[in-house]
């Protein structure tokens, strides 16, 4: 098999391992209570991207992320040409997709208990409850509802910039903590504060906007919502708000890798070579 094909796959099989874990972790809470607050939740996912990373950063660098992936391409564009940012983003794309199916496959009868219980129909008014398994809402449903009180609680404008406020930070801390030159970086243990960050994102924004910091984390299982029956409540989403989780982390990756690359890297001692663990394996052939 061709190098650059198993760089791909290995961008498939770890988005889509990130998101089973991710969004499998608000099923369980969502629809059976098996996490306990939004803590649990949080960790769940940080301990899911950490082991997407280890699985598969050896390959394909791990990106797991268009917003990262961007990133990369923006500010290392030597060690990740821009010709290989499209086959990234359709690879995770599609391992969110999968994902997201997975989860509707195992999840899918207690979905129905839960829209039961709730006096709910999948696509029909407040399913944003049940449908918030696969995509995101702001706010939260689960924490203010859906209703219009909840609603003006967080405008469109107000969650793109929490979007791209997330993700400007997690970036940030990814090249901070994969940049060969920062001798404070613990690097056999980068994914693990990777997936910290997420945790301790999520815990904080999570009320808000429920999160996302990756399109295709999002993108990818509202499609599947979409096809599943939630229909308009998953896209464009109430408000036409879909766009946020798209847009807001496009914008924020590269802005954090910015302030990493023009604030904190010219601190850094030069002694050693700024090639990173998530470039050196998928820029070469």
């Amino acid at each position: 098999m061709p190098t650059t094909l198993r760089i791909y796959l290995a961008e498939f099989v770890g988005t889509f391992l990130l998101v089973l874990f991710g969004t499998g972790s608000v099923a369980a809470a969502v629809l059976t209570g098996a996490q306990a607050g939004l803590w649990q939740v949080a960790v769940v996912w940080g301990f899911g991207v950490t082991l997407a990373i280890y699985a598969t950063a050896s390959v394909s660098g791990a990106h797991l992320n268009p917003a990262v992936s961007v990133a990369m391409a923006v500010f290392r564009p030597a060690d990740f040409p821009w010709s290989r940012l499209l086959p990234y983003c359709a690879a995770q794309l599609a391992g969110a997709v999968l994902a997201g199916a997975v989860v509707l496959a195992v999840f899918g009868p207690f979905i129905d208990r839960f829209n039961a219980e709730h006096g709910l129909e999948r696509g029909g008014s407040g399913s944003e409850a049940s449908a918030m398994v696969f995509g995101e809402y702001f706010p939260n449903p689960a924490i203010f509802g859906t209703d219009a009180d909840a609603h003006a609680l967080v405008s469109p404008l107000l969650a793109v910039g929490v979007e791209a406020l997330g993700t400007a930070i997690l970036v940030f801390m990814i090249f901070a903590l994969v940049d060969r030159r920062n001798a404070g970086r613990p690097a056999w243990l980068a994914p693990f504060f990777i997936g910290f960050t997420v945790a301790v994102l999520i815990s904080l924004f999570a009320p808000i906007t429920q999160a996302g910091w990756n399109p295709a984390r999002d993108f990818g299982p509202r499609i599947v919502a979409f096809l599943a029956g939630w229909g308009e409540v998953a896209i464009p989403g109430p408000r036409n708000g879909f766009w946020v989780y798209i847009v807001g982390p496009l914008l924020g990756g590269p802005i954090g890798a910015a302030v990493y690359d023009y604030v904190i890297r010219p601190g850094l001692s030069a002694a050693e070579d700024s090639e990173t663990v998530l470039t050196e394996v998928a820029s070469s052939d």
